[in-house]
């Protein structure tokens, strides 16, 4: 039996949008150099390259609002406004339309190669804490009519960057200056509000990762950035 994939983890704390995206970036070059030196060498040293390769970015960031390619660009009146609230305003190379990202989220940006892969993770995390959590023809993972996880994602030559934002304990009135991920007459919840307790990101990482290990048959090392 082959053995299973191994996935770094990068548990990065608070991180600024941009510096997030520029990490995605190195390693998405990361992985595509060593794909083109495993080119030059054997079929078995192709699985090796694969899964050094694969890195989950564990991370929260500051309060800031993205834009995703589904998006015309926003009026400046509007972004604008969006500044004034204190926020960051971001457009990115995701999919999807506006969101928020902020304190008490868990935002998981998984680095992988997509032959090994495929999703689910979200469901499991919240059926672990007891939620009853759907897909729906919206994107994202929804409680009812109200979505607790945003997905946008990036894929070039099977690589994927960007993903994932669980609400934990968000401060979901951020969410009031905007339609989420551009989907009228729905609302947002997060972990909290359904267990109607505190729930912290760092309650819900090893939950995720733990869900994540189950649902892909791999093995996960926690890595430090300068390590990589």
């Amino acid at each position: 039996m082959p053995p299973r994939p191994l996935v770094q983890v990068l548990r990065l704390g608070l991180l600024s949008f941009r510096e997030s995206e520029a990490l995605q970036q190195q390693l998405v070059l990361r992985h595509h150099q060593r794909v083109r030196e495993e080119n030059q060498e054997n079929q078995e040293n192709h699985q090796r390259v694969k899964e050094q390769s694969h890195t989950l970015l564990l991370v929260q960031h500051p309060p800031t609002f993205t834009t995703g390619l589904r998006c015309l660009p926003y009026p400046p009146p509007l972004l604008e406004g969006l500044r004034q609230t204190g926020a960051e305003v971001q457009r990115c190379s995701r999919g999807g339309l506006i969101t928020f990202h902020g304190p008490g989220q868990l935002v998981c940006y998984p680095i992988l190669h997509l032959g090994s892969f495929k999703k689910q993770t979200v469901l499991s995390v919240c059926r672990r804490f007891g939620i009853e959590a759907s897909t729906s023809p919206h994107t994202g993972v929804w409680v009812g009519d109200n979505k607790i996880c945003a997905i946008g994602i990036h894929c070039g030559r099977y690589v994927t960057s960007h993903g994932f934002a669980l609400n934990c304990n968000t401060d979901l009135s951020w969410f009031d200056h905007i339609v989420p991920c551009g989907i009228e007459g729905k609302g947002v919840t997060s972990l909290s509000a359904e267990l109607q307790r505190d729930v912290s990101v760092e309650e819900a990482i090893p939950v995720l990762l733990e869900a994540f290990r189950e649902r892909f048959n791999v093995s996960l090392s926690d890595v430090s950035l300068t390590s990589l």
